[in-house]
């Protein structure tokens, strides 16, 4: 789990607190109330999850790019049903939250009664965490396979300049019928590590592994703004690699959605990201009931989570459980932030004329 344990350098946030801050800045950068609140949902559940990459942190670039007028604030994504198990929605140019929800809104509606669901995502942008997706699925009762491209990052197997993306898969099962949930939730990148743990470690002033990224110059760096200036490492040499190409095809070519390099970082205010996405939702009942399904599941838990600890570990952990125990222990204690981040947030909230955010554990009653 991440560690929380320095709370003196660390300010904390109630996670109800941080969702009345993002929705009220959303808001006062013209975004529909109802809109805002699923923003900011997916952005503390991030925040929650210990995904602080992908969480609140990023409200000060995307209105930025709301600013440059490259987001539109007050997109409504379209649907289009092509057949009865496809959907094909169109972000236009709005919140890629807004447009992945749409699209597994759609494909788990064709899952109630065909089995299985799908929706491909065109003209969107950034989504943050892939696993929020994974878990409006999970709510619904259902598996699940969330697939996004991104901005260049990381270079193809042999190449040294960057043209893939650090794409995240991500896909998700209904927990078994033991006591407490226990979903599978894979969430992914296809490289050493994400790119936002990078702006993290820029944000605070930290360092990174060696391993992780190479500098302008292809030489491996510990130094953050470097790594930005240079290129992700993929995880497994060709094998990331193969898998960021993967995203391209499913998310960039099939959606009518930008490709091949042509993603615009989230955090370049120039232009339009066009980003692209699919998402798959699956019935649990179709081979079997529901409940032997589960059954399985639990099965399937406590074989890899009792299975024999390798020299020094002490737990082995279900993909996805890390990240649902470090929600329950930030739901009691807030969520941490360091304070440039606090400065940076509340920025954002003087610029439209909003409250600062209220730090401090029970800050959402203050």
């Amino acid at each position: 789990m991440p560690d929380d344990t320095d709370r003196d350098s660390k300010i904390y946030v109630d996670a109800s607190e941080a969702r009345r801050f993002v929705e009220s800045v959303l808001q006062g950068n013209g975004v529909r109330a109802e809109n805002a609140a699923i923003v900011a949902r997916c952005l503390v559940a991030a925040d929650l999850r210990g995904v602080d990459t992908h969480g609140m942190n990023r409200i000060p670039s995307y209105m930025e790019r709301v600013r440059q007028g490259v987001l539109d604030a007050k997109a409504e994504p379209t649907v289009r049903q092509i057949t009865p198990v496809v959907a094909h929605v169109d972000g236009c140019n709005g919140f890629g939250f807004l447009a992945a929800q749409k699209g597994m809104e759609a494909a788990i509606e064709s899952a109630r009664t065909y089995g299985i669901g799908m929706a491909s995502v065109a003209h969107s942008n950034h989504f943050g965490m892939s696993a929020w997706v994974v878990q409006q699925a999970l709510d619904a009762g259902m598996l699940s396979l969330v697939f996004t491209n991104s901005s260049p990052a990381l270079p193809v197997w042999g190449g040294k300049s960057k043209l893939m993306g650090v794409s995240p898969i991500a896909c998700g099962a209904p927990g078994g019928s033991g006591e407490g949930d226990k979903p599978f939730i894979l969430d992914m990148a296809p490289s050493v590590a994400a790119r936002g743990k990078i702006y993290k470690a820029l944000r605070r002033g930290e360092k990174i592994p060696m391993d992780w990224a190479l500098d302008a110059e292809g030489r491996p760096t510990d130094d953050p703004a470097a790594a930005l200036g240079g290129v992700m490492l993929p995880m497994g040499g060709p094998k990331g690699s193969a898998l960021s190409i993967m995203m391209d095809v499913f998310s960039g070519v099939l959606s009518g959605s930008a490709y091949a390099g042509h993603v615009t970082n989230p955090y370049d205010p120039s232009k339009p990201a066009d980003v692209g996405h699919m998402v798959v939702a699956i019935r649990p009942d179709l081979f079997m009931s529901a409940d032997e399904f589960r059954q399985r599941m639990q099965y399937l838990y406590e074989r890899v989570t009792d299975s024999e600890k390798a020299a020094g570990v002490d737990r082995i952990y279900f993909p996805g459980e890390i990240e649902q125990l470090t929600e329950m222990e930030r739901k009691r204690t807030g969520i941490p932030l360091v304070q440039a981040e606090i400065d940076s947030l509340n920025a954002e909230a003087a610029k439209v004329g909003v409250k600062e955010i209220t730090t401090g554990v029970g800050s959402a009653t203050k």
